[in-house]
């Protein structure tokens, strides 16, 4: 059998517009990332609402082999099962990081002739939403440290701030540092680095129903307490 590459790279891709008509999505109803990647847009799922019309297939944990067949390569191979039998059918799965990417797990966009294309894209930073929650994450973090540096008016003790950095690789020297250590220039304290999928910005990400809630949900997050043992 061919490799998992080999077989990603004999296949001639649709235009993921064509696959959105299957769905029965316009091509207003999408936003593009090229001609093979693309995001259904926020105006369409708040006009889908909470419609009821499928049923839904939770695949929530298996034993994987030892070739690494798991919930992933499962998932898809159901997926492609049904349709075979004529069942209007789509999946949905994480997006891959790049800790377990580069790490003994590898990517995580099925195997063999069950998985997703194009599987190097996917594996690697695909849509660009967890650069864009690194960012986020991290303006926050150093907004702390600034705010910290110019007078500190909120009172936040160095010591007691929870909010640490995020960075999407598994750099275990990262875990535990020492920042602000410029002299004048900065204030030190001990802070690290997590991976970027446990970023709470990510879970609020993940769970916000709208805008609003998002909103809402990223301005009660409680980063610090002050010198007086109050919440930040």
């Amino acid at each position: 059998m061919d490799s998992d590459i080999d077989i990603a790279h004999g296949i001639t891709l649709r235009d993921i517009g064509e696959v959105a008509q299957d769905l029965g999505l316009s091509s207003e109803d999408i936003c593009y990332f090229g001609g093979d990647k693309a995001k259904i847009s926020a105006k369409k799922l708040s006009q889908l609402g909470d419609s009821q019309g499928g049923e839904l297939v939770l695949v929530t944990a298996m034993s994987p082999t030892t070739s690494g067949e798991g919930k992933t390569t499962l998932t898809i191979g159901l997926t492609q099962a049904l349709s075979i039998l004529g069942r209007k059918a789509t999946l949905c799965i994480r997006e891959p990081s790049l800790g377990p990417v580069f790490g003994m797990k590898g990517g995580a966009a099925g195997g063999g002739y069950s998985q997703v294309l194009p599987m190097e894209d996917i594996n690697l930073q695909f849509t660009g939403d967890i650069p864009a929650v690194t960012a986020a994450h991290n303006l926050l973090s150093a907004l702390i440290d600034n705010h910290i540096f110019r007078g500190n008016k909120l009172n936040i003790n160095p010591n007691k701030v929870l909010w640490r950095r995020v960075v999407d690789m598994n750099d275990r020297s990262l875990r535990r540092i020492f920042i602000g250590i410029g002299g004048s220039s900065g204030v030190a304290r001990e802070d690290g680095f997590d991976i970027t999928a446990s970023s709470e910005v990510m879970a609020i990400l993940c769970l916000a129903s709208d805008y609003s809630d998002l909103k809402k949900r990223l301005g009660d997050i409680l980063v610090a307490y002050t010198f007086f043992g109050e919440p930040v």
